[in-house]
Formats: structure tokens, sequence, C-alpha cells
């Protein structure tokens, strides 16, 4: 039996019968929504409501926010309600509900649509929901968003060539082959995937748009490697994150630190990062926005060193993952790639294992560029996974399916927009329906 499926037996248990099918917020008397925090009948009638509604968290936050508008104790008392009734421990659920205030504080936000979609995203992480249907679908929305740069590129113009040919013939293939290269998928990329691609259309009878965009679809699904299952080390679990200037790397840091927080990690945010005081600020604050840990030392000093004291923190603070910055540096400089290896020696010689992750940054806005960024720091560092970041705001998003099916790296995370729920795991077949689809 499933969370939602548990929860709902749980509240009907405690509730009276349905009566009805399973009703919306929307469906719901305002008396409900309005009720005083003070007057505990409140509670009784809003279980009643959860009981008999779908079981899904955005239908429950419908429920639970009706009649709210902003921030404050009436918000507090519906989150510390819900928590309880979803049987997390009181101490995790005060905990949540005081951390969520501070970061609202924080952020500057006031009001509900300001900050809606990011508690949905922290309740989904804290409870384990990432992966249901209702979150599923809320990612697949986000990515659609976030791919429309790049889908009017490619899907409108290939929907534009199916509609205007008569048979796949090589007029057709050269035609499709230019689509794709112009959508930065690449030349190497392309010829690859219409190899792939030409067999199965084969047999495949003109005047079938819809079938032969499946197929495209389906291929270019395939080329996306799935990250080998590991076990996880002992802790502190080691993340060193590297990539060019001005590709997100800082707010990147920040949006994973965000991710394992809510899912109950103790972080180690690392400020290796020692050319640019400002980056060092930077960190500082989001990671007490994040409520993460922080290590840094001045300006200037060796990074491989900062790494090296930080691991020394990390053990004896108990901390399970820890997060290493490194300078924005330029991949042609021979110089800072070997200070790269030397933070990933130290840390090895520290740690047996350590970093147990390389994770490279690329900014999707480049295109071809991250295709050479990811060639050049592959030949010097080992890179384990990569982050695309901006990915809202291109039209060269096919740059990814390059990346991938050239070098095999997996794609683990991929930036979607500022807000710290923009960023979400990757899944290529979730990527190529919002692309094609």
């Amino acid at each position: 039996m499933g969370f939602f499926s548990k929860i709902k037996k749980l509240w009907q248990k405690e509730s009276s019968p349905p009566e009805t099918a399973p009703r919306t917020a929307r469906d719901e008397p305002a008396s409900v929504a309005a009720a005083h925090p003070d007057d505990q009948q409140w509670k009784i009638r809003l279980r009643k409501s959860l009981a008999l509604a779908e079981p899904r968290l955005s239908v429950w936050l419908e429920h639970l926010l009706q009649g709210i508008d902003k921030k404050g104790e009436p918000l507090w008392e519906r989150l510390s309600f819900l928590l309880e009734a979803l049987e997390v421990p009181d101490s995790e659920a005060r905990k949540f509900v005081s951390s969520f205030s501070a970061w609202l504080d924080d952020m500057g936000y006031v009001h509900l649509e300001e900050f809606r979609s990011e508690l949905q995203y922290r309740m989904a992480l804290a409870l384990d929901l990432e992966d249901e249907e209702d979150e599923r679908d809320r990612l697949f929305l986000k990515l659609s968003q976030g791919l429309s740069k790049t889908k009017d590129q490619l899907s409108r113009r290939i929907d534009q060539l199916l509609s205007t040919s008569s048979k796949y013939d090589d007029a057709f293939w050269e035609e499709l082959e230019e689509i794709l290269i112009m959508a930065d998928v690449g030349y190497q990329t392309t010829s690859e995937l219409l190899a792939r691609l030409r067999p199965s259309v084969a047999n495949l009878e003109q005047g079938d748009p819809q079938k032969f965009k499946e197929l495209l679809m389906q291929e270019m699904a395939a080329v996306f490697p799935t990250p080998p299952k590991k076990i996880s080390p002992p802790p502190p679990e080691v993340l060193l994150i590297i990539g060019v200037n001005g590709v997100g790397k800082t707010t990147t840091i920040a949006k994973l630190a965000y991710r394992y927080r809510m899912k109950g990690k103790k972080v180690l945010v690392v400020a290796g990062d020692t050319f640019r005081a400002a980056a060092i600020e930077q960190l500082g604050i989001w990671s007490r926005r994040t409520g993460s840990g922080f290590f840094a030392r001045d300006r200037g000093a060796d990074p491989a060193s900062v790494a090296y004291e930080a691991l020394d923190r990390a053990a004896a603070e108990n901390y399970e993952t820890v997060l290493v910055d490194t300078a924005g540096r330029l991949h042609t400089k021979v110089d800072l790639m070997q200070e790269l290896k030397k933070i990933k020696s130290v840390m090895a010689k520290k740690m047996p294992g350590a970093p147990h992750k390389t994770i490279l940054v690329l900014d999707a806005t480049t295109g071809q560029n991250a295709l050479s960024q990811t060639e050049l720091f592959g030949k010097e560092i080992n890179i384990d996974e990569i982050i695309m970041t901006k990915l809202d705001g291109t039209a060269k998003g096919g740059v990814i399916a390059s990346i991938a099916l050239q070098y095999k790296i997996p794609i683990t995370f991929i930036g979607l927009g500022e807000k710290m729920e923009d960023l979400r795991p990757f899944d290529g077949q979730s990527f190529a329906k919002a692309l094609l689809g």
C-alpha cells in the first residue's frame, strides 16, 4: 500500500464515512476554510474534507490553504495539523514549520502566490513523495514550460516538415537533420540519432506524423544513460562541484543543499572558490537560508587546504553530505585544472573514496560550448555526473542529447529557473516527451 493510500485509510478511520465521491477543494464549504484557528472544530471539518479528497499532495494543499493568503499563524496551524495527520514526529513537524517560516522571512516572501509552489516542493521532498504521480505531473509541466524556447525551435519545425512531406525521402531526412542541428543537437549526434530512426520508420505509412514523433521520442530518450546504482558510502558523502565561470554553479550548490536538507540530511557547504570574496559571501548566505553548515577561509587561501580542513569538520560534527565549491575556472587554464586535481588528491588522502562524486555544471544557453567544456574537463578530471542549468532560457536545449550520446555521462539534474524548486531530477523519457510531444 502506497503512502497516500495509507494516510487516506488513517483519515477515514477518524472521520465520518464518505457519503459522496471524492471532491476537490473548490467543492468544500467556505466555512471549512474560514474557521478560526482557535476553533477546534476546524480540525474536525478539515480532516473530514481531506479524507474525502483525492489522495494527492496538491489536492490536500488546496484544502489546507483555503482562506490563507499570506504567511502567519493560521498557516503554521494548518501545516502543523497536516504534518500531525501524516504521522510526522512532532519534533520533525515543528522543525519543518519553523524552518519554512525562517525561509520566508529570509526570502522576503509574504503572500501565498509567492511561495505556494515552493511549499509543495518542500513537502514532497520532506515526505519522500517526489516520485508520486502528482509530483511527476508537476515536474513534466514545469519541464514543458522550461523547454518552450527549444521546443518552439524544434517541435514546431518538425510538425511543419511532417505536414508538408509526401514521403520519407532523402530531402525529408536532410531537412530533419538541419532542424536537429539548428536546435544544437549537433552533427554527430544528429547523424547517429537519424541512423537509429530510419529503420523504425521504414515501414511507417506516410501521413502518420504522431507515430513518427513517437518513434523519434523513443530514440531521443534512449540516448540518455541511466546513472548506475551505487551503495552510498558511510557519511559524509562528498560531492565536488566543478564548472566554468557563469554557469550558475553557486546557485546550483544552494539548490542541491536545499534538496538534501529537505530530505533530512545534515549538509556542509564548503567555499572552495577562494579567488572571489563575493563567491564566499554568497555561499554563506545560501547556506544559512537552506539551514546548512558552512566552512570557509579567507580569500586567497589554498583551495586544497580548505577542502582538507572541511573534511575534518564534517567528520567531527557528523555531517552526512558535503558540497565542495570550486573556482569557476576556465577549462583552458592548465594551472587551474592542475589545482582541481590537487583538491581531489588531497581529499582522497584525507578520506579514501572522496570525492564520491564529481559533478560538472553546464549552462545550456552556451550550446555547443557546453559540449567542448565536457570534453576538456573530461580529459583532465573523471566526471561522474552532469547538471545542466538554464534550460528555461534557451533554444539550444538539444545540446543535452549531444552531451549524453557522445560522452555517456549521466545527466542527473536540470535547472529550469531561479527558485529552489527549479533544480529537478532529469529523466530522458520526460525530456523527450516535453520536447517533441
